[in-house]
């Protein structure tokens, strides 16, 4: 049986829709998700115990789905079964986004759990490698995705995002902890004029079973409010959700989608 650990977005709804099965639709308290309701709710500082009730309900497979953000702990609402966890729970909190997420799927697999990717569960979330819109890149295009690819991987060292903003070979804008729309946002005044590329793939060395990068229509809609001309994507590394609604939302507004080989 699967449960899927489900925070906020789209991506916990379309996993859950894609399953033959209905998995067990669980939220930890604060990042509860927006498009389902949760069967099953937890404090991070019960996080043994729920683990030991997944057990009990016959859940094997474990998938996380959603942005989830770091809750606080309290020390006095720890339960017997989250103690010996305390460690590589504190541990984890005061880490990059990577080395949270590994400690926590540490945990999960250590309580007996296979864990499964968002997008091994529900392959059809990935695009096949290609263009899939009317408009095509140029030659300058080509050249800022180069650039694009560079930059996330030097970004990658730093754990500090998974997408940039190229014009002319020149980053104009890279992810924060704010996320993808924020830096696109922050886009709406750019001194620069119109053009350029939204660049988005996973960190180098990124465990892809949990955290891969994701667009839907609303990156397509801020990326055009951004004055950029297209969105690439690597191939077999970023989640497209509502994929017909984004295909149609890049010719609405002019801009290219294309899933590039990494």
């Amino acid at each position: 049986m699967l449960a899927v650990i489900a925070g906020t977005g789209l991506l916990p709804k379309e996993v859950c829709e894609r399953q033959a099965r209905r998995p067990l639709i669980c939220a930890m308290e604060g990042s509860e998700p927006d498009c389902l309701d949760a069967e099953i709710s937890f404090r991070i500082e019960h996080l043994g115990s729920f683990l030991a009730r997944l057990q009990s309900a016959g859940v094997t497979e474990v998938c996380l789905a959603g942005a989830v953000s770091r809750p606080p702990i309290d020390p006095t609402a720890i339960d017997a079964a989250t103690l010996p966890m305390v460690p590589v729970i504190q541990a984890a909190l005061g880490s990059g986004d990577d080395g949270a997420l590994r400690a926590v799927m540490g945990l999960i697999e250590q309580a007996g759990f296979t864990l499964r990717a968002a997008h091994e569960v529900a392959p059809e979330l990935l695009m096949e490698e290609g263009i899939a819109t009317a408009v095509q890149p140029g030659a300058l295009d080509r050249a800022d995705a180069d650039r694009g690819a560079e930059v996330v991987a030097a970004m990658s060292a730093a754990d500090i995002g998974q997408c940039c903003a190229i014009r002319a070979r020149q980053a104009i804008a890279v992810e924060n902890t704010f996320g993808t729309n924020w830096m696109l946002q922050s886009l709406s005044q750019r001194p620069d004029g119109q053009g350029g590329i939204l660049f988005k793939a996973p960190k180098s060395g990124q465990d892809r079973r949990a955290d891969l990068p994701a667009i839907g229509p609303q990156t397509v809609e801020l990326a055009a409010q951004a004055g950029l001309s297209g969105i690439v994507l690597e191939a077999g590394g970023v989640i497209v959700l509502e994929q017909d609604e984004v295909i149609a939302a890049c010719d609405r507004l002019g801009l290219f989608l294309w899933l590039r080989a990494s």
